[in-house]
């Protein structure tokens, strides 16, 4: 039985592609074994799938002046001399890595083994943890095209993004009874990532009286960012997390307001259903989910309000303006043919 090993953490973002190959790969009988963070999120997200997970240090690396970069380097260090003895030790045929801070000592430990690497970089533009890894990496997958430009040709290959299969399976009817709505209005759905998003938290609550009347609201709002004044508020069903139910919540689902992470996007993409991305400032990342954000908005997919021009006025008055031309964006989304990049991955994972 081959064996392969998946890495990748710090979001969900870094960890649901690795989740939609799971069943594929077991079905394919790869023996399959995860290596995270002690306390990422990728931790309960893969021990719920019942996979063997084992833990290494990590420290973020970061590209400005900070006094906790020279901490986190000795974790780095430290992190790459387990990740090299766990790799020895466990023997895998081939090493995937979706990316985040975790990963990159986990890609040298493979390097160090002569273990095989393929790297899936999910922006338009690679992050720091990726462009550090991928000169140790046989393959690099892209969920853009236009991210050929900036990595190897050699290397490179356009798969999409992995999908969970799971995603194209919820059923409406759940997702309604879930959130105590009786499906007489459209659905709205606010998410922020698994981190949350103050900003559009704020915004939609403050505004939510008048979309309320318009439509029922699922907000996935950030660990700890319960509105607790709003947990009987007519109309609106919060949650800080979901995992098991998303589905379900996306089948009920009319039209999404979301950051532009790519994963999410692409999920939205593949289920056709109509969203608006505010994605993240260059004050408060490298400027990827507004790349990104661009790139579906040239494409017709989406509608995006930058951050910076974004109030709880603007908010509405967007969620209105996606909402009466929604069949507009379905129909880009369904003549685009783009959905699901699991078996593009996968064709390159069974070259080992």
């Amino acid at each position: 039985m081959k064996k392969i090993v998946l890495t990748g953490g710090g979001t969900a973002g870094h960890v649901t592609p690795n989740l939609a190959l799971l069943p594929f790969l077991k079905d394919e009988g790869w023996e399959v074994i995860y290596i995270g963070s002690d306390k990422g999120i990728e931790r309960s997200l893969i021990e719920a799938e019942e996979i063997p997970y084992y833990s290494i240090p990590t420290g973020k690396l970061r590209r400005y002046l900070s006094k906790e970069n020279f901490s986190d380097m000795f974790r780095v260090v430290k992190g790459v001399t387990e990740a090299k003895k766990l790799i020895k030790e466990l023997r895998p045929d081939l090493v995937f890595s979706k990316g985040g801070f975790v990963a990159v000592p986990v890609v040298l430990g493979a390097n160090a083994n002569n273990v095989p690497v393929i790297i899936h970089e999910s922006d338009i533009t690679p992050g720091l943890a990726n462009k550090i890894a991928m000169p140790w990496a046989k393959i690099i997958c892209t969920t853009f095209p236009e991210t050929l430009q900036h990595i190897s040709k050699k290397k490179g290959v356009h798969t999409g993004s992995p999908i969970r299969k799971e995603l194209f399976q919820g059923k409406r009817e759940r997702g309604l009874e879930k959130c105590g709505f009786d499906g007489s209005k459209p659905i709205l759905l606010m998410m922020g990532g698994s981190l949350g998003a103050v900003k559009l938290n704020q915004c939609l609550r403050e505004k939510l009286p008048d979309v309320v009347k318009k439509f029922d609201v699922i907000h996935l709002c950030g660990k700890g960012n319960l509105a607790k004044n709003l947990l009987n508020q007519k109309g609106y069903k919060q949650f800080e997390y979901v995992s098991a139910d998303l589905a379900d919540l996306f089948a009920a689902t009319d039209l999404i307001v979301s950051r532009a992470g790519s994963n999410s996007i692409c999920e939205f993409l593949a289920l056709k259903k109509p969203h608006l991305l505010i994605p993240l400032s260059k004050k408060a990342s490298r400027g990827d989910q507004i790349l990104n954000a661009d790139s579906f908005a040239k494409q017709g997919f989406a509608r995006v309000l930058p951050e910076e021009e974004m109030t709880a006025e603007s908010l509405y008055e967007n969620i209105n303006t996606l909402y009466e031309n929604r069949k507009k964006y379905i129909d880009k989304m369904e003549k685009s043919g783009l959905s699901d990049g699991t078996q593009g991955v996968l064709h390159q994972i069974r070259k080992f």
